[in-house]
C-alpha cells in the first residue's frame, strides 16, 4: 500500500534528502497491536500455568525485541525476572481492560503519547469512569479533580470555588500546588479525609491460612485477632514482591490490603505459592469503601459519630475493631500512611455514603484531601512506595525495612537471602533527601550527586509542605557494610542544575513515630 506509505516517505525525504536516491531495499507493512497504557505485556499469564506472554509492542517491537527476548528467556529459566519489569509486567493488566470499546477509545490516545512530554502526574483523558468509589459524586460536588489508576477514578486534588478543575502540566510547581499545600497542612495540623476505596483487599481464610501467610510474609502474622501487621512478601533474592498490611480477623481469616495497581500481581503471587494449603484467596476489593481520617484532630472528629472508645488504651496503634459509625457499622484500622494519628474506616459499600455524610456533618472542620497530598505526606515521612522506591529487585534490608522482617521465623520465602545479606553487609541504602532550594522540584529519576560524582537516581519525589522543600527518595552506595554511614555533600540534579540537599537515613518528619501513637 504505497499510497499509505507515501506521506511518511515524503516527510522523511524532506528531512534527509539522501532518501530521494537511496531506493527501497525492503518494504515491510504489517498489523500492530496496542495496550491501554502503551507498554507491552511480558511475563507469565497470571491465571494460567506455564503460559508466557510477549505481546502488544505498541510500535516499539523491533527496538525492544532483543532485550525483551533476553528478559523473558531469563525469567522462564530462572523463575524470576532478571530485573524490575513492572512497567511491562502483564500482571498490571485489569480484567475490564479486555473490553473492546474501552481498548478502541484508549489506544487512540496512548499511541500519540508515546513521544509526548511525560509530565509528572499526566492523566489520560479517554475511556474514563470505569471504576468509581461510592463517594465519587459527593467528592465531585465538593471540587474533586480526578485521576485514574488501575481504572479507578480517584480524587487527586480539590479545586477551590471558581478554580478550573483541570491540570496545567509543568516540570516545576503545577497549578494544584497551593491546593496540595492547604490539604497537606490540614493533615499535619488538624484533620483531613482521603477516599482510598481503590485499595486492593484480599481475604485469605481456611484452616491453613495462618501457616500459608507465615510462609509468604517476612513479618510474623501469627498474632491475636484484631492486630495489624506491616510486612513484605519477598522473593528468593530478598527482593520485595509486595508491600502490604495483614489484619487478622479471626483464627482462620485474614485481610490483606495492597495498592490498587498491584492487586492482580499480588493475587497471582499468592496463588502461585498456595500449593496444597487449605486456604481460600478471594478478591473482596469491591465490597468495602475506605475512608482515611488522618491528622492530630482525627480522634475528636471520629468520636462525634461513634460511641466506641478511641483512646490509646482502648484502641492502640496497629489494631482493628468493628465499631458503630453513625447508623452503620464499619471496621476501623488504626494505621497511617501519612505519619499522623488516624484511622482507616472500612465500610460496606452500601453504607459508605451515609458514613461520609454523617462524618462531614458532625465535623465540618475536616479538609477533603487528594492522592497528591497522600503522596507528599508519605514521602515527608519517608514511607516507601512499591513500584518506585521498592521493587522485586530491591533487597528488603537495603530498602531500610529490616524492622518488618522476623528472620528468626523459619521457612518464609526470602529468609536465606536476608541472612546472607546480613552476613555480607549492605551495598547501598535508601536515603531521604530534603532539597535546600524551596523552589526546586524533584519528581523521579533525577541524578543524585555525592562529592561531585553521580551515585544514584531519585526513585520518587514530591513537595514536603511541612518541611518546606521538595523531598526525594533514592538509593546511594554505603561505605560500611552495616550501612550506618552516608557521609558526603549531596546534590540533586534538577534539569542540569545541582541543588544541595540534606540526606537522612531516618525520616525527617517525626523520626520517632510519636505522632501516629499520640
Amino acid at each position: 500500500d504505497f499510497e499509505h506509505f507515501e506521506p511518511i516517505l515524503g516527510m522523511a525525504m524532506n528531512r534527509m534528502p539522501l532518501f530521494q536516491t537511496a531506493g527501497i531495499h525492503t518494504f515491510f507493512n504489517g498489523p500492530e497491536s496496542f495496550t491501554p497504557d502503551d507498554r507491552y505485556y511480558l511475563g507469565p499469564a497470571p491465571e494460567l500455568g506455564n503460559y508466557w506472554v510477549a505481546a502488544g509492542y505498541n510500535s516499539v517491537g523491533i527496538v525492544s525485541s532483543g532485550g525483551a527476548g533476553m528478559a523473558l528467556a531469563s525469567w522462564m529459566t530462572e523463575g524470576e525476572p532478571p530485573f524490575d519489569l513492572w512497567e511491562v509486567d502483564i500482571r498490571r493488566a485489569q480484567p475490564f481492560q479486555k473490553n473492546r470499546r474501552y481498548l478502541k477509545e484508549r489506544v487512540t490516545e496512548t499511541l500519540g503519547l508515546l513521544y509526548a512530554d511525560h509530565f509528572p502526574f499526566r492523566q489520560v483523558e479517554t475511556a474514563r469512569g470505569v471504576r468509581r468509589s461510592p463517594l465519587h459524586e459527593a467528592l465531585k460536588a465538593r471540587g474533586a479533580v480526578f485521576g485514574e489508576a488501575a481504572g479507578w477514578e480517584r480524587a487527586n486534588w480539590f479545586a477551590q470555588p471558581g478554580q478550573a478543575r483541570a491540570y496545567r502540566y509543568a516540570w516545576g510547581k503545577q497549578n494544584w500546588f497551593d491546593n496540595q499545600k492547604g490539604e497537606h497542612l490540614a493533615v499535619r495540623n488538624s484533620v483531613g479525609l482521603f477516599d482510598m476505596t481503590s485499595f486492593g483487599k484480599i481475604r485469605v481464610e481456611g484452616r491453613d491460612a495462618c501457616a500459608f501467610l507465615q510462609k509468604v510474609c517476612a513479618n510474623d502474622v501469627d498474632v491475636p485477632a484484631g492486630r495489624i501487621v506491616y510486612t513484605q512478601m519477598l522473593n528468593d533474592r530478598g527482593g520485595i514482591e509486595s508491600d502490604l498490611t495483614v489484619t487478622r480477623l479471626s483464627e482462620t481469616a485474614f485481610l490483606l490490603v495492597v495498592p490498587g495497581a498491584t492487586l492482580y500481581r499480588d493475587l497471582a503471587w499468592l496463588r502461585r505459592h498456595a500449593g496444597e494449603a487449605f486456604a481460600v484467596i478471594t478478591d473482596v476489593t469491591a465490597g468495602e469503601a475506605v475512608l482515611c481520617l488522618m491528622g492530630p484532630q482525627s480522634r475528636d472528629a471520629l468520636a462525634r459519630i461513634t460511641p466506641a472508645r478511641l483512646d490509646n488504651d482502648a484502641f492502640p496503634y496497629g489494631t482493628a475493631q468493628e465499631i458503630e459509625l453513625g447508623l452503620g457499622l464499619g471496621r476501623a484500622h488504626r494505621v497511617s500512611y501519612v505519619g499522623e494519628l488516624g484511622w482507616e474506616l472500612y465500610v460496606p459499600t452500601d453504607q459508605a455514603a451515609h458514613v461520609f455524610e454523617t462524618l462531614m456533618d458532625a465535623a465540618p472542620e475536616i479538609r477533603l484531601c487528594g492522592l497528591h497530598t497522600l503522596d507528599s505526606c508519605r514521602i515527608e515521612k519517608a514511607f516507601r512506595h512499591w513500584g518506585h522506591d521498592i521493587t522485586d529487585e530491591d533487597h528488603v534490608l537495603e530498602a531500610g525495612l529490616g524492622f518488618a522482617v522476623k528472620s528468626g521465623k523459619v521457612g518464609f520465602i526470602g529468609r536465606d537471602a536476608v541472612l546472607r545479606k546480613r552476613e555480607a553487609g549492605l551495598d547501598r541504602r535508601m536515603v531521604q533527601f530534603l532539597l535546600r532550594d524551596p523552589e526546586a522540584m524533584a519528581w523521579h529519576n533525577e541524578p543524585i550527586w555525592r562529592d561531585g560524582r553521580i551515585v544514584g537516581t531519585v526513585t520518587s519525589g514530591n513537595y514536603g509542605h511541612h518541611l518546606g522543600g521538595s523531598v526525594a527518595m533514592g538509593y546511594v552506595p554505603v561505605e560500611s557494610g552495616d550501612g550506618s554511614g552516608i557521609e558526603g555533600d549531596f546534590e540533586i540534579d534538577i534539569a542540569g542544575r545541582r541543588v544541595p540537599a540534606t540526606a537522612s537515613l531516618r525520616p525527617l518528619h517525626d523520626p520517632k513515630a510519636a505522632r501516629v501513637r499520640m
